[in-house]
């Protein structure tokens, strides 16, 4: 076999599934790892792919097994183990090599390493990839950040082996430098709200009308084929009718009701802030996920903390689908509008609908929501997302479910974080005259800030009297 094409480091669950992903399609790969005993039970578990496959278990013999231009591309953790490898492969790398980062960085990192290896001549490389192990396996939706000359070597590697949608490889160069771990940590934010609501809806129908889980589940199942179809959906359904094996209970009722988190929607809201925008769904996700934790505070307050509820009848399943798709939107809006600022601010020009596109297969998001956003975003690529012609029309017949769902939820003592958060961003978005002129009058009567005057745009008053 003559020298592999691409080159991965690290041989955990993503990087091995990765690399026999590469192998599977045709393209040679050289494969290595911090712990070289590694390798071999890789090779051996590859089995007719390893003949695809190159180990090597020094650096400088995972370097010379690669074709020049070299690409190499990293999937280990994110932040110093990423720094400590990259001083270590660049005295074996000459200019015009390319060091990918393909784990969840901080795109903000990404941009920093891009910087310092263009002036050594390297290329670095931030792709963002969904799709967790079965999708690095089998195709993955990959986001792409890096020069363009990159990316021309790149494609013919990437798109053989990333997720297709009626034919379409999910794969996109969107930008440079950190464009692309930025729109995949956007991605994860979206999935935090998604994830939380799908959960809200299961609350409801658990604590508001007494079903069991399987048929939650058989109700989440009976959605697969509508306009919620979606991989998160799907999986909803599936686990919510498993039954535990020791116990005969749903397995769902036998799992602890304390989520982990690693990062990604933190920084979402983070970045959100940082850029003037609401990222208020998400947020009220990563919320959520921060309360779970706090079990045994929980526990107390259900008996210290008066409930002060009133009886209400719990909408029907066809209104809770309905909340249920306008929240999802709201919050797929939140996060478009987000891609949105932050082009601007890092002159990325990022193709909101390319991306709603790349992620119609392959990630964990995939939805059949992102098909209809996609031509919707395409029309107007420099609108906010929700004066997007269309997106009215979308919203419309479900808006009237989301308020019914969120009143009913709140007389019933229910929480309903993100969906209660999606639609008072709505509401703040479409208010043409709010209440911030009397937080300004505030702030200028006891700082003397100044205000604009509504009967004199653009003329100050900087006296309150």
């Amino acid at each position: 076999m003559g020298k592999a094409r691409i080159g991965v480091f690290g041989l955990g669950t993503m990087g091995s599934a990765l690399a026999q992903n590469f192998a599977d399609k045709g393209i040679s790969v050289a494969v290595t790892n911090r712990e070289a005993d590694w390798i071999a039970p890789f090779l051996a578990k590859a089995g007719p792919l390893a003949d695809r496959i190159t180990g090597a278990e020094t650096l400088a013999d995972f370097v010379a097994a690669l074709a020049t231009p070299r690409l190499i591309l990293l999937m280990i953790p994110s932040g110093a183990p990423v720094d400590a490898m990259i001083e270590a492969f660049r005295p074996l790398l000459a200019p015009g090599d390319t060091l990918i980062d393909a784990g969840n960085a901080d795109f903000n990192d990404t941009i920093r390493r891009t910087a310092e290896l263009a002036e050594a001549g390297l290329h670095f490389v931030g792709i963002g990839v969904s799709g967790g192990e079965e999708g690095a396996r089998t195709g993955p939706s990959m986001m792409v950040g890096g020069s363009a000359d990159s990316w021309t070597r790149l494609q013919q590697v990437l798109e053989p082996i990333a997720a297709k949608f009626e034919g379409d490889p999910c794969v996109a160069h969107l930008g440079p430098d950190g464009a692309g771990h930025f729109v995949k940590t956007v991605h994860n934010g979206i999935e935090y709200a998604d994830m939380q609501m799908i959960a809200e809806v299961y609350g409801l129908l658990r604590d508001g009308a007494g079903w069991d889980a399987p048929r939650i589940g058989a109700l989440f199942q009976s959605w697969e084929g509508g306009p919620l179809a979606s991989f998160l959906i799907e999986t909803t359904a599936r686990i919510l009718q498993v039954t535990d094996p020791l116990s005969g209970k749903p397995m769902v009722d036998m799992i602890r009701d304390q989520a982990g988190q690693k990062g990604t929607g933190r920084w979402t809201v983070i970045e959100a802030l940082k850029l003037g925008q609401s990222a208020s769904a998400i947020e009220a996700a990563v919320g959520a996920r921060s309360w779970s934790s706090t079990k045994s505070a929980r526990l107390a307050a259900a008996t210290q903390l008066p409930p002060e509820t009133a009886p209400a009848d719990l909408p029907p399943p066809s209104d809770l689908a309905e909340a249920l798709y306008a929240g999802r939107l709201l919050a797929h809006l939140q996060g478009f509008d987000i891609l949105r600022a932050a082009s601007a601010e890092f002159g990325w020009s990022l193709d909101r609908a390319r991306i709603a596109e790349i992620w119609r297969a392959g990630c964990i998001i995939r939805s059949a929501l992102l098909s209809d956003l996609a031509p919707i975003l395409r029309a107007t690529p420099d609108r906010p997302s929700y004066l997007a012609p269309g997106i009215a029309d979308l919203l419309a017949p479900a808006l009237p479910a989301l308020r019914r769902t969120v009143a009913s939820a709140a007389t019933l003592g229910l929480p309903v974080s993100s969906l209660s958060a999606a639609l008072a961003w709505y509401d703040t978005a479409r208010q043409g005259v709010g209440t911030a002129n009397l937080i300004q009058a505030q702030r200028d009567a006891f700082g003397r800030h100044g205000f604009e005057r509504t009967d004199r745009p653009g003329k100050t008053n900087a006296d309150w009297s």
